[in-house]
């Protein structure tokens, strides 16, 4: 006789948050609960994004991820206060994406920061003597400003990622290279405008992109439940516990110390 039941995980949709700056830890947790998702069976995920983007491997290893896995349930995105640059490019990996219509969205590009701290060093009589294999070997070194050749290195490495970025968009929301162009530097808008351009499918909560997730896999959206798949905390997350504000300060002056002279798709205001 078979019973005509069916796991739990089948008759609810899976929900994973990805929040703040996007990097190795956010990476890390993501790929896990993604991992549980496909383990479990669940029918369909929802990804509740509020960040501004950040380093580009990890971005790219979210999507990548995401994109493997709606070949076998259905994925929505969901926007949230921010959904910019790095962002962006996970929703990409989204079979469909919902956003608020005041959604900060966008910011579409890439930025490479260093810090030259030469005139202050020059003013406390600090300086460094450097050996090097070779002449670009300290490139952005904080001591010192850039050569024009290293700016075109740096600026060949931005337009590298850049491409691989409005590609990827492009890809995937079946538009023309030169309409993501067209809106790709690095400007924010927000959802409404995301709309008009093709950027996302529907303007909503995350209510409303929970229950599409529902009616797309054929789950009544008033009887089925969202299973949140938590994300383990960071040593600060747990020492700060309660002051998310100082937690997010100590996140970001970590991310900022960590990154410098990376490529990141990130929205700096």
């Amino acid at each position: 006789m078979v019973w005509p039941f069916k796991p739990k995980s089948r008759r609810q949709i899976a929900r994973i948050e990805i929040n703040g700056i996007i990097a190795s830890a956010t990476r890390e947790r993501v790929l896990a609960a993604l991992q549980e998702v496909e383990k479990k069976q669940y029918p369909a995920l929802l990804v509740r994004i509020d960040s501004p983007g950040g380093t580009v491997g990890d971005s790219q290893e979210i999507y990548a991820a995401l994109k493997r896995l709606r070949q076998r349930i259905k994925i929505i995105a969901s926007f949230g206060n921010i959904a910019a640059s790095g962002g962006v490019y996970i929703a990409m990996g989204a079979s469909h994406i919902v956003s608020n219509p005041g959604t900060i969205t966008g910011s579409v590009g890439v930025i490479i920061r260093g810090n030259n701290l030469q005139k202050l060093l020059d003013k406390i009589g600090v300086s460094f003597k450097v050996i090097k294999s070779g002449p670009y070997k300290d490139i952005l070194s904080f001591d010192r400003g850039l050569t024009k050749e290293e700016e075109e290195i740096l600026q060949q490495l931005i337009d590298s990622s850049y491409q691989q970025f409005i590609q990827t968009v492009a890809e995937n929301r079946r538009l023309s290279l030169e309409t993501v162009k067209s809106f790709a530097d690095g400007r924010i808008f927000s959802g409404e405008q995301a709309l008009q351009l093709g950027l996302v499918d529907r303007l909503g909560s995350e209510e409303d992109a929970r229950r599409w997730a529902c009616e797309l896999v054929g789950l009544d959206p008033d009887k089925t439940e969202s299973y949140t798949i938590e994300q383990p905390k960071s040593l600060v997350e747990r020492i700060f516990t309660g002051n998310r504000g100082l937690t997010t300060a100590l996140n970001w002056i970590e991310f900022e110390l960590v990154t410098s002279g990376q490529p990141l798709w990130l929205y700096h205001p």
